[in-house]
């Protein structure tokens, strides 16, 4: 009966999702009080239902109950309880499960987090939320019931979970990353409420800035952690090969850089008003693209979930409706705002404009190169393959194009500045930058000038931030009350802007020293790779709780001193008959040592063996953590604080506004 009452669970917040997509909505049209007020106890309901549903298929994971077919397709009695539990996420239905859940954990967030917020405005933002989520649970309902029961015919297993997504990194990523896809929906429905009310002040700006830095943030470490994911996982030592179901999480990433960047342009100046709710829809429809492209079944990729055409066509159903209806009322409204701000070229606000401007164009390139091959075939122009060389020729530059800027930007001011005073505050960084450039890849013993060129814009943003840090401090009569002056919003920009500074470094850095070498190795055999000797010292079995491997055992020196020993395994795994490779990896904050184990060569017990070492690649995850730490701290700035005094101050202003 647990399905079933899951099941039952996930229809009443369908119900109760319809009612907050119209109840309030027709209520902020009416200027009915109590149907506005229902809107924040509809969230919570429908957060409620539909974690009882959640739970309910996590219930039936983890007590093997095959009746439930995803459960039968996805899980097994040998599995590990943790992978059973993460397996609830594994699969199309269950993923979409996951989706919705994290949606009703926004929408409640919202109304419990925004209750300062004018009752008008917050009743239309959770409606918005309400109609995504009709659209979601519609979809889960009608195309992809995860509670579908095997009856008559219940195995007596299940088929297993992929051995791919037996791993940590499933109970982490796809929540991570759906916290960052879902959280722009929060966006989104501020930007649609706003249009509604048919005023487009800094207001919505100001309110929906915190909430996000947050989805930004989550949608960073998410991809953070896919990106390491497939580097130990997949047995090739890769971290990025621009597969579209990658580009489908880095396009939102990417839009989303640029809205948080204009969100705090539209909230200190009241500039870029229009641009930002464009952005704020852009950002969200390219989340949904992303959920079309995973789940329709157009791409092939390890990262998709193979299913019908007649889902994908129910999601582009969707897309167009809300993409359609958005892009609708934003042509009706977006004309009638203007703006009397100005400000000069030399200034914060064109360099920021100039932030949007690179990283829209590269969010449009990765949108060409993803699509281009799914509309030649749809058009029968035949197959084409858009792959790595496309996006390092015009990917690469954008980004190199963006740091001199992003070195500007914090030393800036609003309105209007001058290109003297940034010499005199730039000019001792610049040239310390160039001196990196120009000397430390000399370390290395060979000069490279792709790792040069890194280490000067790396050199250029971190020098111009530790001086701009440096000067706001010195201003300050003590330094401890120039810290306690200084805004979070600030700090975090330091953070995630160091952090961007370490991808650079760490990507170019890998990129350009990385060594590889494919080997033919058996048992007493020993190789060397760049000044480390691999000995291949024995070839074991290994007994895993659902798998057996066969395990060969390094040891790793340097200069006659063990520095590790690593055993990666080649995984059989019992109840699909499927063969994993298993990498193993020395880490270190410098280099990383990775072996992994291809097929047997011939009958003498020779193994195919991989060796890589990887100079500075913890150097892009690290700084992604630090660009998701920066957008969290963000959020804990004073002035959100008093959002309610703003709020309070400011209400009388949007129901005036929202009559016109």
């Amino acid at each position: 009966m647990i399905p079933e009452f899951g099941h039952f669970a996930l229809i009443v917040a369908l119900c109760l999702a319809v009612l907050l997509a119209s109840v309030p909505l027709w209520g902020a049209w009416r200027r009915n009080t109590g149907a506005m007020a229902l809107a924040p106890g509809l969230a919570m309901g429908l957060l409620v239902f539909s974690g009882i549903s959640f739970a309910c298929l996590a219930v039936a994971f983890l007590q093997d109950d095959f009746s439930v077919e995803v459960v039968a397709n996805n899980s097994n009695s040998l599995l590990p309880a943790i992978y059973k539990f993460s397996a609830v996420w594994g699969n199309h239905e269950g993923s979409l499960l996951l989706w919705i859940l994290i949606l009703a954990v926004w929408t409640a967030a919202v109304a419990t987090f925004s209750r300062q917020l004018p009752l008008l405005v917050l009743s239309r933002v959770l409606a918005v939320m309400g109609f995504v989520a009709v659209g979601f649970l519609s979809f889960s309902l009608l195309t992809s019931n995860p509670f579908a029961r095997l009856i008559p015919g219940t195995p007596a297993d299940g088929q297993d979970l992929n051995p791919l997504l037996q791993d940590p990194g499933l109970i982490i990523h796809p929540p991570l990353l759906y916290m960052g896809y879902v959280g722009f929906s929060v966006a989104f429905a501020f930007a649609i409420a706003a249009l509604l009310g048919g005023r487009l002040d800094a207001s919505w700006a100001r309110w929906s800035r915190p909430w996000t830095n947050i989805a930004w943030a989550f949608l960073t470490l998410g991809i953070m952690l896919g990106s390491w994911w497939a580097y130990y996982e997949l047995g090739w030592g890769g971290w990025w090969f621009w597969d579209p179901v990658e580009n489908a999480s880095f396009m939102p990433w990417l839009a989303g850089t640029a809205l948080i960047h204009s969100l705090a342009v539209t909230e200190k100046r009241g500039l870029f008003k229009s641009w930002t709710v464009l952005l704020a829809i852009f950002a969200f429809s390219l989340s949904l693209l992303g959920t079309f492209l995973v789940r329709s079944g157009v791409l092939t990729s390890v990262h998709a979930f193979a299913t019908d055409p007649a889902r994908g066509l129910f999601i582009l159903v969707f897309l167009a409706i809300v993409v359609g209806g958005s892009l609708t009322l934003y042509a009706l409204r977006a004309p009638a705002v203007n703006s009397r701000v100005s400000f000069a070229w030399l200034s914060r606000e064109t360099l920021l404009l100039v932030n949007n401007v690179v990283f829209l164009v590269a969010t449009l390139t990765v949108l060409f190169g993803t699509l281009f091959p799914l509309l030649m075939d749809a058009l029968g122009q035949g197959k084409y393959s858009v792959g790595p060389p496309y996006f390092n020729a015009v990917f690469v530059p954008l980004m190199a194009l963006l740091v001199p800027f992003m070195g500007l930007g914090p030393v800036s001011r609003w309105k209007r500045d001058s290109a003297q005073r940034w010499k005199a505050e730039l000019l001792l960084p610049a040239i310390a930058a160039l001196a990196c450039g120009l000397t430390l890849p000399l370390l290395h013993g060979e000069y490279n000038l792709w790792v040069a060129l890194a280490l000067v814009l790396a050199g250029w943003l971190l020098l111009g931030l530790g001086r701009d840090v440096w000067l706001r401090l010195r201003a300050a009569p003590t330094l401890a009350r120039g810290l306690r002056r200084t805004p979070a919003s600030y700090w975090g920009m330091v953070v995630a802007h160091l952090g961007f500074a370490a991808c650079v470094v760490g990507v170019v850095a890998t990129s350009q020293y990385s060594i590889e070498r494919d080997l033919k190795m058996e048992a007493g055999q020993a190789e060397t790779l760049a000044g480390y000797r691999f000995e291949f010292v024995e070839l074991a079995n290994f007994r895993g709780p659902n798998f057996r491997a066969d395990e060969a055992r390094f040891v790793v020196t340097r200069d006659g001193e063990e520095i590790a020993r690593l055993a990666p395994q080649k995984r059989r795994y019992l109840a699909s008959n499927q063969i994993m490779t298993e990498a193993a990896i020395d880490a270190g904050l410098f280099r990383d040592l990775f072996i992994a184990m291809g097929e047997p060569v011939g009958q003498g017990g020779a193994w195919a063996i991989r060796l890589h070492y990887k100079p500075m690649v913890r150097w892009m995850w690290l700084g992604a953590i630090l660009m998701a730490v920066g957008g969290f701290i963000t959020v804990v700035d004073k002035r959100y604080r008093r959002q309610r005094a703003a709020s309070t101050a400011s209400a009388g202003e949007v129901a005036r506004g929202a009559q016109a």
